[in-house]
């Protein structure tokens, strides 16, 4: 989001909080303009629910609400028998719907040729959606050298040196809509190729690669590549300009990986993972998996601070926000919290010239005195798949910010069994009338015959997201005002929103759990 519209409307929603800067174009990267996302939920909420004459904003049909639902969404199923394995996952669903433009968050779907193993990944960007895009390209290829043995290692280098075309490692599932950078795979694969190199030299033959180490190690070198690529630049200047783009934006990531049924989640930032728990009854109950690097998270809190100096605990978080500026603790990219200021300094006199009509570029973090003060480095948590779970759902913080995970989960299990469990309705602090309360359940009488209309689960809950009143129900009238505001309207209501669901096998996790206890 330019810095424009947050000086004009002082909204703390904004990505900065830089009201001395002079604005910016949508077409420049958004260098050093940093900060990040959201007030409180209570904040959102009153933004929610204001008027409708506010919103300048147009009635869409039906069809056209599907339409721009339904613009990005994206299923695959996995065969059952596929000549080598069951898989414990069914299969997923992914959607997207931008709040910004262009949309900054991305994400990524893939099997793991080597191990059978499932990656989801959703990337939140911010700055622009530089460093998210290079992230939905690459992470997943890191993370995947990183589990491969020994010996597949050196096949592949053998490969390379021979001329040999490569064994492909990654099967992408990629929705048409979802960007890919031709230009910069020649970079990436020589900056891959360095890493297993490396990997040779570190492991030994025979060895079985860690899963929980292989996350951690791909995540902080990825992180540590895009750096190292801004400070040596490229001979070529649009490769230049892109590497600075991806540095000096930033972007958090929250990735699962689903191999048999350990499933383990490796979290930088602020994007989450919840599992859905089916109960007995047949209710559906949330089990988070992932926690947020935020001001909200207290050992976050500590970790920072006992990272810098007593002289700085007054500076280094301020206003919930890293140096006052960024909300998410962790995230790639965003070298303007890592690097020194000589550094900084040095790389941008020696960029293209189109960083020098940038004036957020000479930009320095207040109180910059120790760095680094953001790290990539992911929180991983592993949980050992049971029956009862049947899915799980990944989101950008876009997503949370107007759904509780309690909520999202029934959403979604009430979608995936056809079941609804009505609760008792709910009508929050307003008062109303018994002709109103009536109309009210005929509403949801109605809409548990017709609500399943979505093919796809990520759509479904989207709809809720973006649809729900202020009694919990999708009304379209407010669905269609949200999806029709312009784009410099938009972001202030809500953010991007960037969700994928991966449904499990349970009588697959079942029977592989009876064969590990064996």
């Amino acid at each position: 989001m330019a810095v424009t519209s947050q000086v004009l409307r002082g909204l703390p929603r904004a990505k900065a909080l830089l009201p001395c800067l002079l604005p910016c174009t949508h077409q420049l990267p958004h260098f050093g303009l940093v900060s990040h996302k959201s007030p409180s939920r209570c904040a959102l909420s009153s933004r929610s629910y204001r008027t409708s004459s506010t919103l300048r904003s147009y009635i869409l049909t039906p069809p056209q609400v599907n339409s721009i639902l339904k613009a990005n969404e994206y299923s695959f199923k996995i065969p059952e028998f596929d000549g080598k394995n069951v898989s414990a996952v069914a299969g997923f669903e992914s959607n997207q719907l931008p709040a910004n433009a262009p949309i900054e968050d991305r994400r990524s779907a893939a099997t793991c040729l080597q191990t059978r193993g499932m990656l989801l990944g959703v990337f939140d960007g911010h700055a622009g959606c530089a460093c998210a895009q290079a992230l939905s390209e690459r992470l997943f290829y890191y993370i995947a050298v990183s589990l491969l043995p020994h010996n597949t290692l050196c096949e592949l280098e053998a490969a390379v040196e021979a001329g040999r075309a490569l064994s492909p490692i990654l099967q992408w599932h990629k929705h048409p809509n979802d960007y890919f950078s031709r230009e910069a795979q020649t970079l990436y694969f020589s900056s891959l190729r360095t890493y297993w190199q490396e990997l040779i030299d570190l492991t030994n033959p025979g060895e079985v690669p860690d899963t929980r180490e292989a996350l951690l190690n791909a995540f902080k070198r990825l992180d540590n590549d895009i750096s190292l690529e801004a400070q040596v630049g490229d001979p070529n200047a649009f490769l230049h300009y892109w590497v600075l783009r991806v540095a000096f934006s930033g972007a958090t990531a929250c990735v699962a990986h689903i191999d048999g049924t350990d499933l383990f989640i490796a979290n930088t930032g602020d994007a989450r993972a919840v599992l859905g728990v089916q109960e007995e009854d047949g209710s559906f109950t949330a089990h988070t998996l992932s926690n947020d690097h935020s001001a909200q998270n207290e050992s976050e809190l500590a970790r920072i601070r006992g990272e810098h100096p007593p002289s700085e605990r007054k500076t280094v978080i301020r206003q919930d926000r890293l140096l006052g500026l960024l909300m998410p603790f962790r995230a790639f990219g965003d070298v303007k919290f890592k690097w020194g200021i000589e550094l900084q300094k040095s790389v941008l006199e020696s960029g293209p010239e189109q960083l020098h009509e940038n004036e957020h570029t000479k930009f320095i973090p207040p109180n910059y005195h120790t760095p680094p003060y953001l790290t990539a480095e992911p929180e991983i948590t592993y949980h050992q798949l049971r029956p009862q779970d049947r899915f799980v759902v990944i989101g950008s913080d876009g997503l949370w910010e107007t759904l509780h995970r309690q909520e999202v989960v029934r959403i979604v299990g009430e979608y995936l069994t056809g079941v609804h469990q009505h609760q008792p309705l709910k009508v929050g602090g307003y008062k109303v009338t018994l002709g109103q309360m009536q109309g009210l359940l005929e509403e949801r009488k109605a809409r548990a015959s017709s609500s399943f209309e979505d093919q796809n689960s990520s759509t479904h809950l989207m709809r809720h997201a973006v649809g729900n009143n202020e009694f919990g129900t999708v009304d379209h009238e407010r669905l269609s005002k949200m999806l029709s505001l312009p784009e410099e309207l938009a972001r202030m209501y809500r953010d991007d929103i960037t969700i994928i669901i991966a449904q499990f096998n349970p009588h697959v996790i079942g029977a592989q759990r009876q064969e590990e206890q064996s």
